[in-house]
């Protein structure tokens, strides 16, 4: 379920009657928490307690079916992340696809080391996990994600990019999620693709790499690439996270972040916790029900 300092019960709530017919969902929360929220929103939906989640044991269609993790901590972070380890658990085990709500990346970062929930998941996984934005346009993955823009730098080499520019194309190609790229563009890491190298010599780089594989065709520069789209077959791919992620956002009205790389699928609508508007009512749930159909 997330941070409960958020829009994400929010989404739940108003969502659940659309779902309820065809998706079997069970959140995975401290009940006493969603209580709380609902009473608060004024929701008429009830909670039913489901024993064994991993079979779905006494589930209810009419019902927010919950699985109880009670806190371990006086402390949030712990606690979210207690959450996040339980719920990966049992994807692992059951195969069943996981969705996780959004999350203040902060409150983690000044208690532990936590680059994001992509990152989180790959080392407690012993995995190697990529970041997928997808979006009814088209989808990106940023090579760097919650970096220091200036460490972007550091990973212009040759090793870093052949091993994960073939990594990609490998977890893609196992098609755990239905996705049929009929284009896949790298992005120029300058302005203009360097001008010739009188910006700088790393789109050299890419160029010469991108070269090696036929299914990847660039580098792009960045300010015109995202022109005439016409379906959502064509995946993006970046240095660093904003440069993809500043037009994904403004040019798909909803997206899904996708982690690629894992045993089970894993979900997560592309926008934050949205705090300004909690309890307002007036929370978008385009993302987060686009998952949940996914």
């Amino acid at each position: 379920m997330g941070d409960t300092d958020s829009i994400n019960i929010e989404l739940i709530e108003k969502s659940h009657n659309r779902l309820k017919k065809n998706v079997e969902y069970i959140l995975l929360c401290n009940t006493k928490d969603l209580s709380k929220y609902l009473k608060k929103i004024g929701s008429k939906l009830s909670i039913n307690e489901i024993n064994n989640p991993l079979n779905f044991e006494n589930y209810k269609k009419n019902y927010l079916n919950c699985f109880n993790i009670e806190d371990i901590s006086k402390e949030k972070h712990k606690n979210l992340i207690n959450q996040i380890n339980v719920s990966n658990y049992l994807a692992k085990t059951s195969k069943i696809d996981l969705i996780t709500l959004p999350i203040n990346k902060s409150l983690f970062k000044k208690k532990i080391e936590f680059i994001g929930m992509t990152e989180y998941l790959a080392k407690i996984n012993k995995k190697k996990t990529f970041m997928i934005m997808h979006g009814e346009k088209f989808s990106i993955i940023p090579l760097t994600t919650h970096i220091n823009l200036k460490d972007v730098n550091r990973s212009l080499n040759k090793k870093f990019l052949q091993s994960n520019l073939k990594e990609i194309l490998k977890k893609i190609e196992e098609k755990i999620y239905t996705l049929n790229f009929q284009s896949i563009k790298f992005l120029c890491y300058n302005p203009h693709c360097s001008e010739n190298g009188t910006i700088g010599n790393e789109d050299k780089i890419l160029s010469k790499l991108i070269s090696n594989f036929k299914k990847i065709s660039g580098p792009y520069p960045a300010d015109s690439a995202f022109n005439n789209l016409k379906n959502n077959y064509s995946l993006f791919i970046s240095m660093y996270h904003d440069q993809a992620l500043i037009p994904f956002k403004i040019l798909n009205k909803k997206g899904i972040n996708l982690t690629i790389g894992l045993e089970y699928k894993r979900l997560s609508p592309a926008h934050g916790t949205a705090t300004d508007i909690k309890f307002k009512k007036i929370a978008n749930t385009s993302s987060y029900l686009a998952c949940m159909k996914h």
